[in-house]
């Protein structure tokens, strides 16, 4: 019974100190747990995606680069098996989004098609941005001047840069930035 008692006990404490090591290797700008937009279910991002190329992104239902739903979508499905992953995060800050994440969702899903994971509403600027955007922020020096603003993270943890609102996903030097974060 002590032998069976230890046994509990050692991949008790194998276990924790598993998870502990997983948690400090990553990184910290994914050391959130976001809401799935119109959902009470959440994400644990370091349990999800750490390890993987990550492009966030914030977004707007009505906004002139709302669009962009649909190159965002396709640059996710051609390089989702490589290791990419988009992470939308609907904002209201320049006061272009839903109130009702329900109207976001669908548009999202019905009018753009899209798979990528979709977050809880959050704001990314100012003193009130979301601590992701912050963390963001701090890490490029770039704060979102307006909707679909991406920021790219390697698969090492690293953010590799800061891209405008402009940038489409179609662009080839967006595209050849994230091949080279795939690596």
């Amino acid at each position: 019974m002590k032998n069976i008692i230890k046994q509990i006990i050692l991949i008790t404490s194998l276990t924790i100190s598993v998870s502990s090591h997983a948690m400090t290797d990553c990184p910290d700008v994914l050391k959130h747990i976001k809401r799935k937009l119109n959902s009470q279910e959440t994400v644990n991002l370091c349990e999800s995606y750490n390890g993987s190329a990550v492009l966030f992104v914030n977004t707007a239902s009505k906004c002139g680069f709302t669009p962009q739903f649909e190159g965002l979508e396709k640059l996710y499905s051609e390089f989702k098996d490589q290791g990419l992953v988009i992470l939308g995060f609907p904002s209201h800050s320049f006061n272009q989004e839903h109130a009702d994440e329900a109207q976001t969702a669908e548009l999202c899903e019905l009018t753009y098609g899209v798979n990528f994971p979709m977050f809880e509403t959050v704001s990314v600027k100012g003193d009130d941005a979301d601590p992701l955007f912050a963390q963001l922020k701090r890490k490029t020096g770039k704060e979102p001047k307006w909707n679909f603003n991406k920021f790219l993270m390697n698969k090492s943890g690293d953010i590799f840069t800061h891209y405008g609102s402009s940038v489409k996903p179609s662009d080839e030097e967006f595209r050849s930035d994230i091949k080279n974060a795939l690596k």
